[in-house]
């Protein structure tokens, strides 16, 4: 491998020293068509290989763009799917490093079926084997593709361009008015970046993701060393009922909690913490942002957005395939209402539903805040799955806000009267205890003690094995 270009820099800064293996180093290009000059292509374009990062095994590929620009061809592609077949057989995660100028037009459809095929392996690695892509050059066109069929995307914040369509080739823009090939567009509007950082961070990152993920689908669990307290008592979250991002590393060994798509659907956390040792996948609504010094920075709407509701169901999709245990920490009083959420809350809001109910992974509930209407049984509810579901003292649980259920049922009999009959619904049909008494709360636990109580209900829940009914696949 040469040690002076990008893509084996990168590979190098990746894996643990020493690490890394090349595989068809010597692999070459041979099509000569359209003038390409029958001269020596270094690995293609592509080097590829296998090591390891703090130990564990993964399998990496880097696009050289110092090579004809890092396109893609028959061989190129052929050393891509290779290392797919071998990391399938030996269930072992794959890296993407993309820096590429996309199809290799001279080779035409060697080129177009080059991508195929890197699809189809893509494809039959989903749920298998964690895929994990970083964009650090362009990935334009059908390469934009990549990211999206793999678990996780980081993108270089500076220098990283991804799009189908470049920005000038959209009707009515061009690149200064609105850059949809950034990393900014692609983490905050479209959603499929998991991470924006520069490339040393990225490295990093990549390296931290692969600590909480197993190696595989047949892996029992990801598993480390806990050295934190299990029975840490944490007064202060009872103060992070808003900003749940805030609440999920006060929570997690160590306070480490790894964010994904934190730039998108915001008023959704998702992201990975370790619960003694135990790699868990959490799930949040959220409606405040705090700043360093715990000042709120932005306030958001407690509600179910189509974009929260896509992210949220995709990960625990991907927890579920993986057999990574999910908690999720429910504070919602109901769906956004505009025009333009009314177009596909529904459909986004019954892909969560699917996601919770079809996981048969363990499933732990919190309600830390209000938890109103269908909103609250789309969260990881009870009555959807939830193994063990848990609320502090101080939660309401409901059909909507006790204010406005007085003013359904009491129209028109004056202000006095709605008042005392909107304390009474408080009183009997939103607290806690009620929940409790049907069965629908199984723990109110107080705030500061929230760990220790998810802790052991994970615990007890780690042997879980629950059948479903047999079929191909839902169509959900």
């Amino acid at each position: 491998m040469s040690t002076t270009s990008k893509a084996s820099q990168r590979i190098t800064a990746l894996l643990d020293d020493n690490s890394f293996v090349e595989i068809g180093g010597l692999v070459t290009a041979r099509a000569t068509d359209f003038n390409m000059k029958p001269n020596e292509t270094p690995s293609d374009g592509c080097i590829t290989g296998y090591g390891v990062i703090d130990g564990n095994p993964v399998y990496v590929y880097s696009q050289d763009s110092s090579v004809l620009n890092g396109t893609i061809g028959e061989m190129h592609a052929k050393k891509i799917c290779n290392l797919y077949d071998l990391a399938m057989k030996t269930g072992t995660p794959v890296i993407g490093l993309i820096d590429s100028a996309g199809l290799r037009l001279q080779e035409a459809t060697d080129a177009l079926a080059a991508f195929g095929n890197i699809y189809m392996k893509q494809t039959l690695a989903s749920g298998v084997i964690p895929q994990i892509t970083a964009i650090f050059g362009t990935c334009g066109g059908g390469l934009g593709l990549f990211p999206t069929m793999t678990d996780f995307t980081f993108m270089e914040e500076k220098n990283a361009k991804l799009f189908v369509n470049a920005p000038n080739a959209l009707d009515g823009n061009e690149i200064s008015k609105c850059n949809t090939a950034s990393a900014k567009f692609q983490a905050e509007e479209s959603g499929i970046v998991d991470v924006v950082a520069d490339e040393a961070a990225i490295i990093g990152k990549i390296r931290a993701l692969i600590g909480f993920l197993p190696a595989n689908n047949e892996e029992d669990g990801c598993i480390d060393e806990c050295t934190d307290d299990l029975n840490r008592v944490n007064p202060e979250i009872a103060g992070c009922v808003g900003d749940t991002a805030v609440a999920a590393s006060i929570l997690a060994d160590n306070n480490d909690f790894f964010e994904v798509k934190a730039n998108y659907a915001k008023n959704m956390v998702t992201g990975f913490i370790r619960l003694d040792g135990v790699t868990v996948g959490v799930v949040a609504n959220r409606s405040e942002i705090l700043d360093e010094e715990g000042n709120v920075a932005e306030k958001l709407d407690a509600v179910l957005t189509k974009q929260g509701c896509e992210k949220a169901a995709d990960f625990v999709n991907f927890c579920d395939a993986f057999s990574i245990p999910v908690l999720t920490l429910t504070n919602v009083k109901g769906y956004e209402a505009t025009i333009c959420s009314e177009k596909g809350i529904a459909k986004a809001a019954a892909k969560l539903t699917y996601a919770f109910a079809n996981a048969t992974v363990p499933k732990v509930n919190v309600v830390i805040g209000k938890a109103y209407g269908t909103a609250y049984i789309a969260m990881n509810s009870k009555a959807i799955g939830a193994d063990i579901t848990m609320a502090w003292p101080t939660a309401e649980i409901g059909t909507m806000d006790s204010k406005l259920a007085a003013k359904i049922m009491y129209d028109g009999q004056g202000a006095a009267v709605i008042n005392e009959k909107a304390a009474e619904y408080e009183a009997l049909a939103l607290s806690v205890t009620s929940a409790a008494k049907r069965g629908y709360v199984d723990q109110v636990v107080d705030a500061a003690d929230t760990r220790k109580y998810v802790i052991g209900a994970f615990e007890m829940l780690f042997t879980k094995s629950e059948d479903r009914p047999a079929k191909k696949h839902g169509t959900v």
